[in-house]
C-alpha cells in the first residue's frame, strides 16, 4: 500500500498526474478533484460516501459502511470523527474529505504514520516519505543521520525523517488541510490517566486484542504468526487460531540451550492441533548481521536506516517462507514488552501513586537488580523536568557507559550515548540538536514518567515496524503488530500503576486479560528468553564482511564515523551484550547509505520546474 492525500484545490492536481502509473488508483473529493492517489488492494480500503463528506480507512480494520455513511452525512466538521477513530479495531490510516477540508491520521504507535510536505504552495500528505520526495527537491539531512548513531534517540527527536522538507505528525494528532492547501496539526487523543483497576481494564484489553487479530484474519485463507515461545507472540497465535483463517506458525530454535523458548513453543503447538507448525533450527536460516540477499527489491530501506538491521536477512528469509505458504500477513508480538513489561520508570511512578506498595516493591527491585541504596534513592527522588533531562543527556553523550547496575535517572530509557567510533563533529552535532530541543522546553507525552516512557517505547517500536514493512513490500508480506493498535494501547495505558507489577508474576496485566482466552499452560510462564548467543555468533561469523565496509565507509565520507575506530571495535571482544547495540545503529545507517533510496530524489516538480 502507498498513497498520497491531496488538498481540494487546482494547485494540487499536477501531483495526481505525476503520481499516476500502472496500477494506480484514485478517489476524488466531492468536487471531482483528486483526493487519494496510490496503490492498494480492495480488502485494504473501506470507502464511504456521505454526500459532501467522504471517508477512507486504509489498512486492516472492520467497519459497517451503512452507519458510517449516516455518521458522515450528519457530521459538520472533521472533529466529529474523533469518537469513530477511538472505536475502530485494527491498524489503519483514516482519511476524510469534508467539503474540501481534509483530515488525515495514522496510528498512535506510528506503525501507520502520516508524512507531509509543502510542495508547490500546498500541503501534500503521504503514508511514506518516498511518496513526497518523488515530487519535490530534497536532500539528505545529515544532522538527522548523525542523530541515528545515538543510542537511544530520545523522543521527540526519534523518528525524524532523513530528508529535508519532510515533516511528520505528532503522536495523537491529525493533519488538517484547508482547501487553499494550508495545514495545521490537531490533537485528537491524549494518553489516559493510569487509574483503572486491572480487573476492569482486563476486558477492554482482551476485546481489543481479539478484534485486532480478527481483522488481520478477515479475507485471509491463511494467516501466519511467530510462535517464539514467548508470552506475547504465543498469545497472538491462540487468538489467530480462533479465527476462520488457517493458522501457520513459525518457530526458530534459539542457539542457547538454556533458552526455554522452544520447549514452551512446542507445548503451545500441541494445544493448537488444527494449526500448521514449522520448527526450524538456527542452521536453517541466516544468522544475525548476515548480509541480506539482494533480490526481490526487499533490501531497499525507502524511509531511512532500518532500526531492526542485525537480523534483516533472517526476517527476509521468513517473509519468503510465509509468502510461499500462501500467507500475506504474519503476526509478531512486538508491542507486548513495551505495554506490559517492566519499565525502568515503574518505581518512580509507583512511589507517587501508592507509596507503601512502592516502598515494598522497590526493595525487591533493588535486590534483584543489585542497585546501590544511594543511587536508588536519588532515582526515586529525582524531580528533573523533561527538558532538563534532555539537556543533561546532551552533556554526557560521549561519556563512558553508565555502570551496569544503575537505576534510571530522569525521564529517559537510559543515558543516551554516541558510539566510541563517532567523530567529534558527529558528537558536537548531536549535542547541539539535544540542547536546541531542550531549549524549546518540549512537553513529555504524559506528565507521569511511566506513561511517558511506555508510550515512547511503543512509538519507537511502531516506527521500526513501519520501516520493516516498507522494505518488505516487494515480497507481498506484511508483519502485523496487533499489540501496537490504538485500542490496545489506550486500554493498556489506562491500568493503574500498582497493578502492573505483581511479585512472582510475569506480565500480570496481560495474563489477567487473556486468562479466559489463552490456556493457563501458556500464561503461567514467568521468564523470557535471551538471544545473546545469536548476537555474538552473528557478529563473529560476519566480522570480516563488516570490517570490509570500513574500507569505503559512507559514514566516514560524511565525517560522522572514524572507520579505523569502528574496525578496531569489531575485533575487540566484549562480555556485555549491551556493547553490541551501537553496532546495530551504525550498520543500519551504513546499509541505508548504500541502498537505492539513499540517493537524494531530486525530482522535477509536477509543474515542470527545474531539478
Amino acid at each position: 500500500m502507498e498513497f498520497l492525500i491531496l488538498p481540494d484545490c487546482a494547485a494540487a492536481q499536477p501531483f495526481a498526474r505525476a503520481a499516476a502509473g500502472p496500477g494506480t488508483r484514485s478517489v476524488a473529493h466531492a468536487s471531482g478533484r483528486p483526493w487519494l492517489v496510490g496503490r492498494w488492494e480492495d480488502e485494504e480500503c473501506v470507502l464511504v460516501d456521505g454526500g459532501r463528506n467522504r471517508l477512507a480507512l486504509l489498512g486492516p480494520t472492520r467497519a459497517d459502511t451503512g452507519p458510517l455513511a449516516r455518521l458522515l452525512d450528519n457530521s459538520r466538521a472533521p472533529h466529529d470523527l474523533d469518537s469513530l477513530a477511538r472505536s475502530l479495531p485494527g491498524s489503519f490510516h483514516l482519511a476524510a474529505s469534508f467539503d474540501g477540508r481534509t483530515r488525515t491520521q495514522g496510528s498512535l504507535s506510528t506503525a501507520r504514520h502520516v508524512f507531509h510536505a509543502r510542495i508547490g504552495g500546498v500541503t501534500v500528505a503521504a503514508d511514506s516519505p518516498s511518496g513526497l520526495t518523488a515530487l519535490m527537491e530534497t536532500r539528505l539531512h545529515e544532522e538527522t543521520l548523525a542523530l541515528q548513531l545515538l543510542l537511544p534517540v530520545p523522543w521527540p527527536l526519534s523518528g525524524r525523517p532523513v530528508w529535508t522538507g519532510v515533516e511528520t505528525l505528532g503522536v495523537g494528532c491529525w493533519l488538517d488541510v484547508r482547501p487553499d492547501g494550508d495545514a495545521r496539526e490537531v490533537t485528537w487523543w491524549t494518553p489516559p490517566e493510569p487509574d483503572t483497576p486491572v480487573a476492569r481494564a482486563a476486558d477492554a484489553i482482551r476485546d481489543a486484542l481479539v478484534d485486532s487479530v480478527a481483522v488481520r484474519a478477515d479475507h485471509q485463507d491463511v494467516i501466519s504468526a511467530d510462535l517464539s515461545g514467548g508470552l506475547d507472540s504465543t498469545s497472538l497465535c491462540f487468538l489467530a487460531d480462533a479465527t476462520d483463517a488457517r493458522l501457520l506458525t513459525h518457530h526458530w530454535e534459539p542457539m542457547d540451550r538454556a533458552n526455554a523458548d522452544t520447549r514452551w513453543a512446542r507445548r503451545a503447538a500441541d494445544l493448537m492441533p488444527d494449526a500448521g507448525h514449522r520448527f526450524a533450527t538456527a542452521a536453517d536460516g541466516p544468522v544475525w548481521y548476515e548480509a541480506a540477499p539482494d533480490r526481490d527489491g526487499a533490501s531497499d530501506d525507502v524511509e531511512g536506516p532500518l532500526v531492526w538491521t542485525r537480523n534483516r536477512a533472517h526476517t527476509e528469509s521468513l517473509a519468503r517462507t510465509v509468502r510461499d505458504a500462501g500467507a500475506t500477513r504474519h503476526l509478531i508480538g512486538v508491542g507486548g514488552d513495551e505495554l506490559f513489561g517492566i519499565s525502568p520508570q515503574f518505581g518512580w511512578s509507583l512511589i507517587r501513586s501508592d507509596p507503601l506498595r512502592g516502598i515494598r516493591t522497590m526493595r525487591r527491585f533493588r535486590s534483584v537488580n543489585r542497585w546501590p541504596l544511594g543511587a536508588t534513592l536519588r532515582s526515586l527522588a529525582d524531580r528533573t523536568s523533561f527538558a532538563d533531562t534532555m539537556a543533561r543527556a546532551a552533556q554526557g553523550i560521549d561519556a563512558p557507559p553508565a555502570p551496569r547496575f544503575t537505576p534510571p535517572l530522569g525521564w529517559g530509557r537510559g543515558d543516551p550515548r554516541m558510539p566510541e567510533w563517532a567523530t567529534r563533529d558527529a558528537v558536537a552535532t548531536v549535542r547541539r540538536l539535544l540542547n536546541e530541543t531542550a531549549a524549546h522546553r518540549p512537553r513529555p507525552l504524559h506528565p507521569d514518567r511511566l506513561q511517558h516512557q511506555t508510550l515512547e517505547v511503543t512509538v519507537t517500536s511502531g516506527h521500526a515496524a513501519r520501516q520493516l514493512n516498507r522494505s518488505l513490500r516487494p515480497l507481498g508480506v506484511t508483519f502485523e503488530t496487533p499489540f501496537l493498535d490504538d485500542r490496545v494501547i489506550d486500554a493498556a495505558l489506562s491500568v493503574r500503576v500498582a497493578d502492573r507489577v505483581v511479585p512472582g508474576h510475569y506480565k500480570p496485566v496481560l495474563t489477567t486479560a487473556l486468562r479466559t482466552t489463552v490456556p493457563d499452560a501458556v500464561l503461567n510462564r514467568r521468564d523470557k528468553g535471551a538471544f545473546g548467543q545469536e548476537a555474538y555468533e552473528g557478529l563473529y561469523r560476519n566480522r570480516e564482511r563488516l570490517a570490509e565496509l570500513c574500507d569505503a565507509l559512507r559514514l566516514a565520507d560524511l565525517g560522522l564515523v572514524d572507520a579505523g575506530a569502528l574496525r578496531a571495535a569489531l575485533y575487540r571482544p566484549t562480555p556485555d551484550t549491551r556493547a553490541l547495540s551501537p553496532f546495530e545503529n551504525t550498520l543500519a545507517c551504513e546499509t541505508w547509505l548504500r541502498s537505492p533510496s539513499a540517493v537524494a530524489p531530486l525530482a522535477a516538480s509536477p509543474a515542470g520546474g527545474p531539478r
